[in-house]
Order: C-alpha cells, then structure tokens, then sequence
C-alpha cells in the first residue's frame, strides 16, 4: 500500500515537472513568435500559458494589451494581468501597475503633447518675428537707414526662428522622457502625427509671412534706389554754382 502511494506520488510530479517542461518549451515559442512580429499566434500562446497560471506569459501578455502589439489598445486587460502577475511576485508587472497609476495622475500632460501642443514656445520671445514696418519708398538718408535696420533686425530673428524649428526637429523630441515613458503605442503615434502637423503650420506660416515682407521690401529698394538714382542725376546735372550762369 505504501509503494502504492509512493508511486503514485512519483507519477504525480513527473507529470508536473513534464507539464512545467511543456509550458518552458511553449512560453519559449511565444517569445520567439514575439520577436519574429507574428503577435497574433504569440498571444494566443500566451493567452494559453496565462490562463494556465504562468506568470511571465501573464506578465508578457498584459504588455501586449498595453501595447496593442496585437490589435488595439486595452488597458483594462493589460491591468488585470499585470495584476495576476503581480500576485505572485513578477516586479516587472508590478512596475508596470506603477506606470499605469502614474498615467492616471499624468493624464493632462499626455493629453497635452497629444493634442493640445501648438508650438507657440517656437515663435514667441526672442523667436517672435513683428514684421518690420515698410514704407513704399524712402526718400531722407534718416529715414533710409531706420527701414534697413529694421529690415536687418527681423532678417535676423527670421533666420533665428528657421535654425532653432529645425533644431527642434521632429518635435517628438520635445515630449519629456518622464511624460514619454507612460505613453502606450497608440498615443505616442498619435503625438508624433500631431506634432508633425504643428511643425508643417510652423513652417509653412514663417514661409507666408516671410514672403509678404519681401515683397514688401523688394517694392520699397526698387522705389527708392529709383528715388535716389533720380536725384543724383539731378544733382550731378545741376550747376556747380551762380557764377556759372552769369558766364
């Protein structure tokens, strides 16, 4: 009787330590169809092995929901094996249950860079370009030099603006690591489809805006290089002095 007991005992865990083999041999195949981007087949392994009670494919497939590596984005699903898994010790889990109740304290901040961004930090303070005032012609020396001194002083704050947007550039890079970390998949592809259109508005108005004042600028040299070509003729045909005339 007792051998009887001892060997089903044995049986018992020969049977366990070949099901933990099994499960080793298949959260190792969902690791590998993981990597090879085939994320439909990896999570249902993992859904199999994570129903079965395996912590790391409860860990793994919880990321996968966070992500959405496998469909959309499901953050109730991704918390509650995230909290299986953290049950029984994963720190990974558990750290991700930290990023979780960070996103909800820092919900404002994502939705910001999200959505709600719109560049003004890029075009205001010593990169905020007034356009200079441009009269259709000059024609006093004082006035002459005060047009040309503003017309210098916005050509340098254009030229500022244009290298710090394309230092600045992709604005992705503007988003804060810490704001960054807590975002999943679909919101950081989100920011980056935003911020690209905030950066072409950017551009895209800098380019208009600079055109007008060319323009302007253009009209007012041409008038009064015209201006001061004229008078000069005037001047240099003009007697040297009255007693030229009375010759």
């Amino acid at each position: 009787m007792k051998k009887n007991a001892l060997t089903r005992a044995g049986l018992m865990l020969a049977g366990l330590l070949l099901a933990g083999l099994a499960n080793a041999g298949e959260l190792e195949d969902a690791k590998a169809l993981f990597e090879q981007k085939k994320y439909p087949e990896a999570m249902k392994l993992y859904t199999k092995l994570a129903n079965a009670g395996n912590v790391e494919a409860q860990q793994l497939l919880g990321q996968m929901y966070w992500y959405g590596e496998a469909g959309t984005v499901d953050e109730a699903k991704a918390t509650m094996w995230f909290q299986k898994a953290a049950a029984k010790g994963n720190k990974v889990a558990e750290a991700s249950l930290g990023v979780m109740q960070q996103r909800v304290a820092r919900r404002a901040d994502i939705d910001y860079w999200v959505s709600k961004y719109d560049g003004e930090d890029l075009k205001s303070g010593k990169f905020r370009c007034p356009k200079p005032r441009v009269p259709p012609i000059s024609k006093q020396t004082d006035e002459i030099e005060r047009v040309s001194n503003a017309i210098n002083k916005w050509q340098e704050c254009y030229n500022g603006f244009v290298q710090n947007l394309n230092a600045a550039s992709p604005l992705e890079k503007q988003i804060p690591p810490d704001i960054a970390k807590l975002m999943n998949l679909a919101e950081m592809e989100q920011a980056k489809k935003h911020l690209a259109q905030v950066q072409e508005n950017l551009s895209e108005e800098a380019k208009v805006g600079a055109k007008m004042v060319l323009a302007d600028v253009a009209v007012w040299r041409s008038a009064t290089e015209a201006y001061i070509a004229e008078h000069n003729a005037i001047v240099t045909k003009a007697p040297k002095d009255e007693s030229v005339r009375t010759k």
